[in-house]
């Protein structure tokens, strides 16, 4: 069985855009939608009776909320110890498969990149304790892939002092820890000589960088069938400032 996965983040809550939101996921046809920045209930309410996908859960000013079209057996927010983030759990009902959403610490800089590596080895630790068979994390992780660079031009002018500061150039690690965790990057896994730019997810009006991934465990990426950036078709644009992105993998 083949079940489709997107993550997206719906940008500020989504409120206002909810027809264009609408669109989008329907467009996608997936199974679950992982939200990111849904932090307005009443958004994701909507988003759940507009595209028919009756199963969801959200907490107001919390970022990660799904919707479903398949029966969710159980949700959780989850907040491990050392991380100033917390992260969601979805598990589908009647497949060997946990869904983890993840919103890491934004803004590119030396400082909130360490933050986003405690975040993320703080949910990794949580992961080693608890969790047990197939699993996914999906979200936007708000750094770079090893080898990926951020063109600093293409900034907001009020976001580039950060870079500066850092030396004009950011040390980009959270997503090494993930690998050497033993992950890995769906999109590189399938499309490991791509260009960068193939993969990139964010701004929707100016892409120039992938913030947005899946990761499976390394000796389950056979079930990995396909990983993509939306970037055509629905009002994307209209819709958010990110790309969903679209995985498909093999579930029992």
């Amino acid at each position: 069985m083949i079940l489709k996965l997107l993550s997206y983040n719906i940008r500020y809550g989504g409120a206002g855009r909810e027809r264009e939101l609408s669109a989008v996921v329907r467009a996608c046809d997936a199974d679950i939608v992982v939200l990111q920045e849904a932090t307005r209930t009443h958004v994701v309410r909507s988003l759940s009776e507009e595209t028919g996908m009756k199963f969801w859960a959200a907490r107001e000013d919390h970022s990660l909320a799904y919707l479903s079209r398949v029966e969710i057996s159980h949700h959780e927010w989850h907040w491990p110890r050392g991380s100033r983030r917390a992260f969601m759990e979805i598990v589908p009902a009647g497949v060997d498969l946990r869904v983890y959403g993840v919103h890491l610490s934004a803004v590119h800089s030396a400082i909130t990149e360490r933050r986003r590596m405690r975040e993320m080895r703080a949910l990794l630790a949580w992961l080693a304790q608890h969790n047990e068979g197939f699993h996914l994390l999906a979200g936007d992780f708000n750094t770079l892939a090893p080898g990926e660079l951020l063109e600093t031009r293409s900034l907001p002018l009020r976001l580039r002092p950060l870079v500066w500061l850092s030396g004009g150039r950011v040390r980009y690690q959270t997503i090494q820890i993930m690998l050497d965790a033993g992950y890995r990057d769906a999109f590189r896994h399938l499309y490991p000589d791509a260009p960068a730019d193939v993969g990139y997810t964010f701004p929707t009006w100016d892409p120039h960088v992938r913030l947005d991934f899946f990761f499976l465990p390394t000796p389950e990426a056979g079930r990995l069938k396909a990983c993509r950036a939306v970037r055509s078709g629905p009002p994307l644009a209209e819709a958010s400032d990110h790309f969903p992105l679209l995985a498909e993998v093999e579930v029992n």
